[in-house]
C-alpha cells in the first residue's frame, strides 16, 4: 500500500498527505475529513480502508496514527453547510480544512477518488484509494472514527433517532424514526428520505409516509 507514496518520493515530494473524507451518504450530521502526512517508507500493521475495519480495530489504530504521523488534519463541514452547497462540495470542502491544518505542510496530495481539491499543493486523485494507499487508508480511519464520535455526541441531544448506532445512515430504524419524528436539526434537509418529512400539516406528513411508503414497496 505504499506504491503511490513510493512514486509521489521518486518525482522529489518529501512531505506526501494521504486524504479522504467520512460521511457522504447519511441522513443527518456532518462530512468529516483527515489529512495524514507519514515518515517516509513508515507504515501501521493493520490500517486499511476504515470501511473493512471492524469498529474496534479503527479505534486501536486511531491513536497509533496520530501519535506515529509527522503531521495530521480533521476537517469537519455540518449539515447546514452540505444543504447550502452539496455534499459532493461539501467533502471537497472538508478535504480542504484537514489539509490546511498539516503543519508541517505538505507538498504532494493523494487525494481519494476522482475529484480535485481546491488547493495549489501538487496532487493527485486515487479511486479506491482508501484501499491502495497506506496514508490514504489512515486518513479515512480518522475521518470515520471522528465522524462517529461525533455522531454519538448528537445521539445524546436526540436519542430518539438511534444515531449512535446507526451514525446517520439511512437503515430502516432511521427512516422510521423520521417518519415518526420528523427531521431533527442535526439532519440534512435537501437529502431524501429527510426533506419529504419536512411538511408540518398533519395530512401534508401523512401523505409523505404514504409516498415514501409506496416508493420503497412499490
Amino acid at each position: 500500500m505504499l506504491q503511490f507514496e513510493a512514486q509521489a518520493t521518486a518525482l522529489g515530494y518529501g512531505a506526501i498527505a494521504g486524504v479522504d473524507e467520512a460521511g457522504r451518504g447519511p441522513l443527518a450530521g456532518p462530512v468529516v475529513a483527515a489529512a495524514v502526512i507519514f515518515p517516509r517508507d513508515f507504515r501501521i500493521e493493520g490500517v486499511d480502508d476504515s470501511k473493512k475495519l471492524s469498529p474496534a480495530k479503527r479505534n486501536e489504530l486511531f491513536p497509533i496514527i496520530k501519535q506515529t504521523a509527522l503531521s495530521y488534519g480533521v476537517g469537519v463541514v455540518d449539515e447546514k453547510i452540505i444543504d447550502e452547497i452539496n455534499i459532493l462540495q461539501a467533502a471537497l470542502l472538508a478535504m480542504k480544512r484537514a489539509v490546511e491544518q498539516l503543519n508541517p505542510a505538505p507538498d504532494y496530495l493523494l487525494i481519494d477518488g476522482n475529484q480535485r481539491i481546491d488547493s495549489v499543493i501538487e496532487q493527485q486523485t486515487v479511486v479506491k484509494g482508501d484501499s491502495l494507499s497506506h496514508s490514504i487508508a489512515a486518513a479515512s480511519t480518522l475521518a470515520k472514527v471522528t465522524r462517529d464520535r461525533l455522531m454519538e455526541e448528537i445521539d445524546r441531544a436526540w436519542p430518539q433517532y438511534g444515531f449512535k448506532k446507526h451514525k446517520g445512515y439511512p437503515t430502516q430504524a432511521h427512516r422510521d424514526s423520521i417518519r415518526q419524528w420528523g427531521p431533527c436539526p442535526a439532519h440534512r434537509v435537501t437529502f431524501k428520505g429527510v426533506k419529504e418529512f419536512l411538511c408540518s400539516p398533519p395530512g401534508k406528513r401523512l401523505e409523505a409516509i404514504k409516498t415514501a411508503t409506496t416508493d420503497e414497496h412499490g
